[in-house]
């Protein structure tokens, strides 16, 4: 496994595993993801997500880029990121959304769990890679328990090199799956794509999960 490029927080970081470079810049990056169309980054997916106006919680949610996509369509969405001020930029940017934002962070996530809340679509969008191993196996079932009966769970897994000043580590889908499979998940979808952003030594691996 590749070990993280490693360097001190900037300002406006938390201490938060996977938060590393966020904070300092998060209006560039807010206005980067925005750039993005949810469609093209959900492409491969977006047959499963539910159509019914559903529960859904956006892990590590940056700009709200998709939150806002979901809350436009008419599911009750929770957009979860702990970085303060990406958060702030995206209450900024989405104002008139009716979206709930919270600050909880992986692996624990114990707020959520603690609200007893339980949601039909949890997507985890450019997030996974930024915990370790041990992180990554702490915190599948505890994303599991937030999952309803039939619920889905939407991960991508980006591949290439880290950015400076990043928390990132090397992650399979074959590792995620299996780990997925222990805590009784499902696989539904195992595809990848190009990177959004034209990276040409970025590659991502887009995974479904479903919940019996």
């Amino acid at each position: 496994m590749t070990h993280p490029t490693l360097h001190p927080p900037a300002p406006g970081d938390a201490a938060i595993p996977g938060t590393a470079g966020y904070g300092a810049h998060a209006a560039a990056l807010a206005a980067q993801y925005e750039s993005i169309r949810f469609a093209d980054v959900h492409a491969a997916l977006l047959h499963l997500y539910p159509t019914a106006p559903s529960r859904v919680l956006d892990i590590g949610a940056g700009s709200g880029r998709d939150a806002a996509a979901l809350a436009c369509a008419g599911h009750r969405v929770v957009a979860d990121e702990p970085t303060a001020a990406l958060r702030q930029e995206g209450q900024r940017i989405h104002a008139g959304v009716p979206i709930e934002w919270v600050d909880d962070h992986l692996p624990a996530l114990a707020g959520l769990r603690a609200s007893g809340r339980r949601f039909d679509l949890i997507l985890l969008t450019a997030v996974w890679m930024h915990l370790d191993a041990s992180e990554r196996t702490a915190a599948l079932p505890h994303v599991a328990e937030l999952m309803a009966p039939g619920a889905l769970l939407a991960i991508s897994l980006r591949h290439g090199p880290i950015p400076t000043g990043r928390r990132m580590f090397d992650v399979s889908a074959e590792e995620t799956i299996a780990l997925a499979a222990q805590h009784g998940l499902a696989l539904v979808h195992h595809g990848g794509r190009d990177d959004a952003q034209g990276r040409a030594d970025v590659q991502w691996s887009v995974l479904a999960l479903r919940k019996p």
